[in-house]
């Protein structure tokens, strides 16, 4: 069987149907531009892998209205930060390290993307939000370490936490107004091969 006779057996959508949002504050990425990475594509011939950059509003609207249609939605982020891995907890206040060491950890988003003191590391999917007064304040997560970890599996992430280290969501372009469709179109900016943004691809 070749990969194609297996796409489309085994294959029940069009993964052409599928944008990549990303959520990278830095001064070299401008919002509302696409982006991929050099050397990025494994597959010689095939698609540059495409990103578009947006605010956090667009990706977490993106995401919810997908899985309200009981589609999960898979996403890129620095799992390592601020994870209470027994009990599955990506909290910003899971562990208080200014009390800790007596200092004040200062850093924002973009600054730890520019020093590389984060990256996107792992992929998982939300399979759930929880929602109060139209705000999203924790988001369920199915990850792939086992049952053993987390609640069978199953993580939770406050919705800070999202803000801090999410970095990328693919969601179907139905739920994407025309605006952001028509801006997927651009031609994208090539990023350097250690680009931040290449990380996650890069390491599976």
């Amino acid at each position: 069987m070749t990969p194609m006779d297996f796409y489309k057996k085994y294959i029940d959508f069009d993964i052409r149907d599928y944008v990549s949002l990303i959520n990278a504050p830095t001064d070299d990425k401008p919002m509302w531009k696409t982006y991929t990475v050099k050397y990025l594509g494994n597959v010689i011939g095939g698609k540059d892998v495409k990103y578009l950059n947006v605010d956090l509003d667009t990706m977490k609207e993106a995401a919810i209205k997908q899985m309200k249609d009981d589609v999960p939605v898979w996403f890129g982020c620095d799992v390592g930060k601020m994870f209470y891995r027994d009990e599955g907890i990506l909290d910003t206040d899971a562990f208080d390290y200014d009390g800790a060491l007596d200092t004040e950890f200062v850093s924002d988003k973009a600054f730890r993307l520019d020093y590389y003191n984060s990256c996107m590391t792992h992929a998982m999917v939300f399979t759930g939000v929880n929602i109060i007064d139209d705000k999203p304040t924790r988001w369920k997560v199915e990850n792939s370490w086992g049952e053993d970890r987390g609640h069978k599996g199953f993580l939770v992430m406050s919705d800070k936490w999202f803000d801090e280290y999410m970095y990328q969501v693919v969601v179907h372009k139905k739920y994407l107004d025309k605006k952001i469709l028509d801006l997927v179109k651009q031609e994208p900016i090539v990023l350097k091969p250690w680009d931040p943004m290449g990380s996650l691809a890069q390491t599976i």
